[in-house]
């Protein structure tokens, strides 16, 4: 098996580090969705996890693991919001500085959870590039390190995680579905899935209109991001070569969704199963309720990651 930037050894080793610092969080079922669906579902609620999203597994991961020198000058990144919280809360829990350069057009909610955490916010243009030539300068200046929000392996041991805990918890499933936006969660579900659960079935969800990993799959290279245009504010990144490796390997299939079938799916999400979550973490169970998902066959137990609950509750889509 080829070599990836992380292993279920970095992943366990991650779950070790994590535990008492984060939560192992709920998984919980609907029997009206189950019905709608055809097949029973299993929701790990990353919305409950520290700082309202998954992403904190793999910022404390990383954090956790630098040398007290490194630890000293910092750390710093660049994220539309979760990635951000994560990194701002792990270097507030380890008393060290954080500096994260933010697009200007994040939710408020989350630029102010990351001020909140006593983080050095950066505002810059919404672009890659304007991310990360700032956080280079910033880098640069305060010899801070760099923690990638998807392409570094201690991230995607991190990320892995969520998945270790369900098939824990749950034992068998048929198929596990996460979104895709850096590829951090799907590549750490895709490699403890696949040694833990090896006959089970793993598909990607992405927003139509940020869909670079479903062309990357198809055209079997890795294909950039190009102007994404969705209300799925955490998944507009592209891949990294370490994520785009592992996704390319393992996922049977990407499936896409539009915006409108995203907004249901959320909107279904709260009024059935009474909890928040953002417009990013509904798009596999938007995937789910979609024809094409429901004609396969053979497939009765589906874990789907709902990754986050940071919603700005100004800017409901519905």
């Amino acid at each position: 098996m080829e070599k990836y930037a992380a292993s279920i050894d970095d992943v366990r080793a991650a779950a070790e580090r994590i535990k008492g610092i984060g939560h192992r969080t709920p998984i919980l079922t609907s029997k009206t969705l189950d019905q709608m669906a055809g097949r029973k579902l299993f929701f790990k609620c990353e919305n409950f996890q520290k700082i309202g999203a998954f992403k904190f597994r793999g910022g404390w991961n990383s954090v956790s693991m630098l040398s007290d020198d490194e630890a000293e000058k910092g750390v710093c990144t660049h994220s539309s919001g979760n990635h951000a919280q994560a990194v701002a809360y792990s270097a507030q829990k380890r008393g060290i500085p954080a500096y994260i350069v933010m697009p200007n057009n994040s939710p408020n909610v989350k630029i102010n959870a990351v001020k909140g955490y006593g983080a050095n916010v950066t505002l810059c243009k919404p672009t890659l590039d304007a991310r990360k030539s700032t956080l280079k300068e910033i880098a640069e200046r305060t010899d801070a390190t760099v923690i990638h929000p998807f392409n570094n392996p201690n991230v995607i041991a991190g990320q892995g995680t969520a998945a270790l805990e369900m098939i824990e918890d749950l034992g068998e499933l048929d198929a596990m579905i996460a979104p895709i936006g850096g590829g951090g969660l799907m590549s750490g579900t895709c490699i403890t899935t696949r040694n833990l659960l090896p006959k089970a079935r793993l598909f990607g969800a992405e927003p139509k209109g940020a869909d670079d990993a479903y062309r990357s799959l198809k055209e079997g290279r890795l294909l950039p991001q190009e102007n994404p245009n969705t209300i799925c504010d955490g998944l507009l990144t592209s891949l990294g070569e370490n994520t785009w490796n592992i996704l390319r390997d393992h996922l049977e299939t990407i499936y896409t969704v539009s915006d409108e079938e995203v907004v249901k799916a959320m909107k279904l999400i709260w009024e059935r199963m009474k909890i928040i979550i953002e417009p990013s973490c509904a798009t596999p169970f938007a995937v789910v309720m979609s024809p094409e998902f429901k004609k396969l066959e053979g497939i009765e137990k589906v874990g789907i990651i709902l990754t986050g609950g940071n919603v700005d509750l100004s800017k409901l889509p519905f």
